[in-house]
């Protein structure tokens, strides 16, 4: 993606424009306005005059709120004669109030343009470029720009509408304004998504509407006054501490089901999302300083966990799920992502979670309601997860047409290698995994033991966790390198090219304790460590490439 795109964002709501506001997305690109998975703005460009406008800098109020302050192209900055600004929020609603100067002496005549489409694509249409099978529709109401997309019973609907007079039509809205000397005009502009019901979209989903910019800076502020205070001398460590503060709670997302609860979602613009794995270890390292997001990660991961055989979702009896999505490519069951299941190492990361949740919140009631979940989350490690029946958790796509070919971590196609570059066949068994399944067992024993009155369950899940380690640092073990495979392949060889991975192995505790300076030293070395942070993939590695996904990249 560009690194001057501007984002806004709400939970699962967000908009990603370019930095002087506007919105012209290629099939490709993920900018536009977008709710639960559906783009419902994919074009809204600004022209004074018939010109787009120019940045002159760009005010970042808060994650959800944002300034563009902008002139005409043709003039230099210098000989300006107007200016405008949009000041952009996302709460409620989308919303930008557009202001226009005229710094002359005298009167000057205006044609103000805001172009407006909608492709309400998907996101997995926009990642993957698939076409649309349903019908749009345009008209125009009471001054308002209604846009539609309608598919069977999948129907979504965008309605602009403008605090100003305007000359409304399919393509948009259009301003002939005459603004005085040294004057200025505003309009505000409105932007509904609306689901299948007509409701707002979120409305329709969460069954309650988005909230307005006052009530989501005293949120803000009441998130950020509930955390730790950090007191220093050091004025940068103070606001760089602050930032990290308001980025995470940016990432917040309120599920169906949560109760108004948040969790973290896994990231814009393609992974605002629940995700399994990515909202596991964020609520991990939030534990200090918000540990009700990882109470929310586990109720949820636990309310959806797999009950069922389903090769299309990948679902097993006690799985932890991958991702959830809302958007018609899942609707149709075009992707399976209702919940998807296609991950090996949610289900012992839900087990670490629980066991950390409780010694830092010491919250034995959660850990005592959820016992059922993180029993039946150890036992798919040893039913489901043991796919060739020798103890380790393997993994292998049940969902051929659709599925993700690697379910560890690095799920991209390419990212588990031999040194030479060769894949290995599936199913595989990657390291950390290994490490996950554990920590799990040494975890799950605890809780056993303290608080669900289980002793013998928590002496038979130690003695697992004792044979594991043991079996794991004589069979993963890359004797002429000195460090942990990356996988086993079917026949029980090792995948042994050098990655990042081994470095999950340090805090699993898997590691035998002698080898454990030699992983940091390779982690720190000049094959893994960049100078920035730890390389996925070694350099030297056959597939080794530094701008490349899982096989170089930091």
């Amino acid at each position: 993606m560009k690194e001057d795109l501007v984002r806004l964002l709400d939970g699962n709501t967000f908009v990603v424009s370019e930095d002087n506001g506007d919105i012209d997305a290629s099939p490709t690109v993920p900018t536009g306005l977008f709710s639960f998975d559906t783009r419902f703005l994919s074009k809204w460009l600004l022209r004074i005059d018939g010109e787009r406008l120019t940045t002159l800098t760009v005010d970042e109020v808060e994650y959800f709120e944002k300034r563009f302050f902008l002139v005409p192209t043709t003039p230099t900055l210098a000989d300006a004669q107007v200016s405008a600004i949009r000041e952009r929020c996302i709460g409620g609603s989308f919303t930008e109030r557009l202001t226009v100067i005229n710094h002359r002496s005298r009167p000057v005549d205006l044609r103000i343009q805001v172009e407006i489409e909608s492709d309400f694509a998907d996101l997995f249409e926009i990642k993957d470029v698939q076409a649309k099978r349903g019908k749009y529709s345009a008209r125009v109401e009471n001054g308002s720009l209604f846009l539609g997309y309608e598919r069977d019973t999948f129907r979504r609907e965008t309605i602009i509408s403008t605090s100003e007079p305007a000359r409304v039509d399919e393509d948009g809205l259009t301003y002939d304004i005459c603004i005085g000397p040294h004057g200025q005009w505003a309009t505000e502009l409105h932007v509904r998504t609306l689901g299948p019901d007509g409701r707002d979209i979120r409305e329709s989903l969460q069954g309650r509407t988005g909230r307005e910019t006052k009530e989501m800076r005293r949120e803000l502020d009441r998130w950020l006054s509930e955390a730790p205070r950090l007191v220093c001398d050091s004025a940068a460590l103070t606001k760089t501490y602050r930032r990290c503060l308001v980025d995470l709670a940016a990432l917040r997302f309120t599920p169906l089901t949560g109760g108004g609860q948040t969790l973290p979602a896994a990231g814009l613009p393609w992974f605002m999302a629940i995700f399994g794995r990515d909202s596991v270890f964020t609520s991990l390292q939030a534990l200090p300083f918000a540990p009700d997001l990882a109470a929310t990660t586990l109720r949820l991961l636990a309310l959806t966990q797999g009950v069922v055989l389903d090769d299309f979702r990948e679902e097993e009896p006690g799985k932890i799920m991958h991702e959830l999505r809302y958007g018609e490519t899942v609707g149709f069951e075009e992707q399976p992502h209702a919940p998807y299941f296609g991950s090996a190492d949610a289900t012992p990361l839900f087990v670490i979670l629980l066991d950390e949740y409780e010694r830092w919140s010491g919250d034995a009631d959660t850990v005592r309601l959820l016992e059922r979940a993180a029993r039946a989350a150890l036992h798919w490690i040893d039913e489901y997860g043991d796919i060739m029946g020798n103890g380790y958790i393997w993994y292998q796509r049940r969902n051929r047409r659709v599925g993700l070919e690697n379910q560890c971590w690095k799920d991209s196609w390419d990212a588990i290698s031999y040194r030479d570059g060769r894949l290995p066949g599936l199913p595989r068994a990657t390291c950390e995994l290994q490490g996950y399944a554990y920590d799990a067992k040494i975890r799950g024993a605890r809780l056993a033991r303290e608080f669900w009155n289980d002793p013998t369950y928590a002496d038979q899940l130690e003695h697992q966790a004792a044979d594991l380690k043991h079996r794991f640092n004589h069979d993963f073990w890359v004797e002429d390198g000195q460090y942990y495979a990356l996988a086993l392949d079917t026949d029980g060889n090792q995948v042994d090219a050098l990655s990042s991975n081994i470095g999950h192995l340090l805090w699993s505790g898997i590691v035998d304790q002698p080898r454990a300076a030699k992983i940091a030293e390779h982690l720190l070395g000049p094959r893994l460590f960049s100078g920035w942070g730890v390389r996925t993939l070694a350099q030297g590695e056959a597939r080794y490439n530094l701008l490349g996904y899982h096989v170089g990249t930091v």
